[in-house]
């Protein structure tokens, strides 16, 4: 007969989401899950597999979160502006977690080595290219450019993203709103 688990898979995944968005997936260890999410690793693999099945459902809780700040944008009709906000938001997102600032993908990104698990990377990849068209179907909005003009500014703008997530962590409000200014001022 099988165990009834005495966790339930959310909770736990939101503690051990917000671990790797502090510590790091790397520095992250399984005794550390344990932990924070309450639950032994016998329960940790019978439920996710592995560290890096946890580190995937977190993945997917992240996503949830960060469409609080998504879903204007794909819903937006103001183009450029509607891009612009999603900037802003992001701020003020990464600033009201409990784990830090940040973007727990960017982080991510910026510490995972040549040698990392393939499923990690192409769900980064994935999870980039995803917010990538979101820029794109902004850009499309209110341009007249075409496809391979509005596929470099997406481009641009998701490598600017990279760097404003990465500049969260460190500098205040105020520069990081001249930095999304200056993002936008030739565009």
């Amino acid at each position: 007969m099988a165990r009834k688990k005495k966790y339930i898979e959310e909770e736990v995944i939101e503690k051990a989401m917000a671990l790797f968005w502090q510590t790091g997936y790397e520095t992250t260890s399984m005794q550390m899950l344990e932990k924070e999410m309450g639950i032994n690793k016998f329960s940790i693999y019978s439920s996710f597999g592995s560290k890096n099945g946890v580190f995937l459902e977190c993945i997917k809780c992240y996503k949830k979160k960060l469409n609080q700040i998504i879903l204007p944008l794909k819903n937006a009709t103001n183009g450029i502006e509607g891009l612009k906000q999603y900037f802003y938001d992001f701020i003020e997102f990464s600033r009201d977690t409990r784990t830090g600032k940040g973007c727990l993908i960017t982080n991510t990104a910026n510490e995972l080595s040549e040698d990392a698990n393939p499923k990690i990377k192409a769900e980064l990849s994935k999870f980039t290219g995803e917010i990538k068209e979101h820029f794109a179907n902004a850009l499309r909005q209110n341009t007249t450019d075409d496809a391979l003009t509005i596929e470099k500014q997406a481009d641009y703008f998701i490598i600017s993203m990279f760097g404003l997530a990465s500049a969260s962590r460190v500098f205040q409000k105020n520069q990081l709103d001249n930095y999304i200014e200056n993002i936008f001022k030739n565009v």
